[in-house]
C-alpha cells in the first residue's frame, strides 16, 4: 500500500518558472491531481556562539540561510492535514510545514478556514556555508508553540506580498530563530484546477497597502465632484437670478414706474 501510494504521488519544484531568483514554488500531486501548492520567498535569521578573540568569552554570530533553489521536498495531502518537506544543502537543512483546515463559529454560522499550524526548522551548525567557526557545532531544530498563521477561508488561496516574520524557538539554548516570508501564494486543500491557486485571500498588510494606494484616488475623485457639483450649482443659481426682474435699490426710481 506504502509503494502503490508514492506511485501515486507527485512533488515537483517548479521555481525555476519564477523570475524571482529567491521565490520557491512547489507541488503536490496525487493520483494525477494538485492537493498542495505553495510559492514564497524565504529566509532564516539564525544566531550561533563562536569564540571571542580572547578564546575564553562567547560571542553570538548571526547566519542568514535563503532557502535555496533546488531543493528537495516531499508532501502529504489530506481532507483536513496537510504538510510540506523542504531540504536543501545535502539536507543541512530542513523546513516542515504543517496546514490544519478547521471550523469556526461566526456570526453568520459555522464556517472553515485552514491555517499554518505548525513549523519545524532543522539545522546543523557543522554546515559552513552559513556558520562560520560555530562553537560546539551541532544538529537543532527550531519551532514554533500554538502558531495561527495564513488563516485563509476555505476553498481559496493565501496572498501576501508583504514580509511576514514568525518567530521559532531553537533547542540550542532557546534561541530565537526568525523565518522572514514574502511574496507568498500558498493552498494546501481544495484546488479544483489543475496547477492553478483557487481565488486569493489577501493578508491584511496587503489590504491595509492596497486600501493606502488608492485612498487618495477616491478623495480627490470625491474632492473633483464636490468641485463640480459647486460650480453646477453656482451656474444654476446665476442664470436664474440674472432672468428676474432687478427691482431697484433708490426709491426715487420709483417714480417713473406704475
Amino acid at each position: 500500500a506504502v509503494a502503490r501510494l508514492a506511485a501515486e504521488q507527485e512533488v515537483e519544484n517548479l521555481s525555476g518558472l519564477s523570475p524571482n531568483p529567491e521565490k520557491d514554488i512547489f507541488v503536490v500531486r496525487e493520483n494525477r491531481t494538485t492537493c498542495l501548492m505553495a510559492e514564497f520567498a524565504a529566509k532564516f535569521i539564525v544566531p550561533y556562539d563562536v569564540w571571542a578573540s580572547n578564546y575564553v568569552d562567547l560571542i553570538t554570530e548571526q547566519a542568514d540561510i535563503p532557502l535555496s533553489r533546488g531543493a528537495e521536498m516531499k508532501g502529504k495531502c489530506g481532507t483536513n492535514e496537510s504538510e510540506l518537506e523542504i531540504s536543501w544543502l545535502q539536507q543541512a537543512y530542513t523546513l516542515k510545514l504543517f496546514f490544519l483546515k478547521e471550523g469556526h463559529n461566526t456570526s453568520r454560522g459555522q464556517e472553515a478556514f485552514w491555517r499554518l499550524s505548525q513549523i519545524q526548522f532543522t539545522y546543523h551548525t557543522a554546515e559552513r556555508t552559513y556558520f562560520k567557526d560555530a562553537v560546539s557545532p551541532g544538529k537543532h531544530t527550531a519551532s514554533s508553540h500554538q502558531l495561527s498563521a495564513l488563516v485563509t477561508p476555505a476553498g481559496k488561496s493565501y496572498e501576501c506580498q508583504a514580509q511576514q516574520t514568525i518567530s521559532l524557538i531553537s533547542s540550542d539554548h532557546q534561541k530565537s530563530v526568525q523565518l522572514l516570508l514574502s511574496e507568498v501564494r500558498v493552498q494546501p486543500f481544495d484546488i479544483t484546477a489543475d496547477f492553478v491557486f483557487s481565488e486569493e485571500h489577501k493578508c491584511p498588510v496587503d489590504q491595509r497597502e492596497q486600501l493606502e494606494e488608492t485612498l487618495p484616488l477616491i478623495l480627490g475623485l470625491i474632492l473633483g465632484l464636490v468641485i463640480v457639483i459647486t460650480l453646477c450649482v453656482y451656474h444654476i443659481h446665476h442664470k436664474l437670478t440674472a432672468n428676474q426682474v432687478q427691482i431697484p435699490r433708490d426709491r426715487s426710481q420709483y417714480k417713473h414706474m406704475g
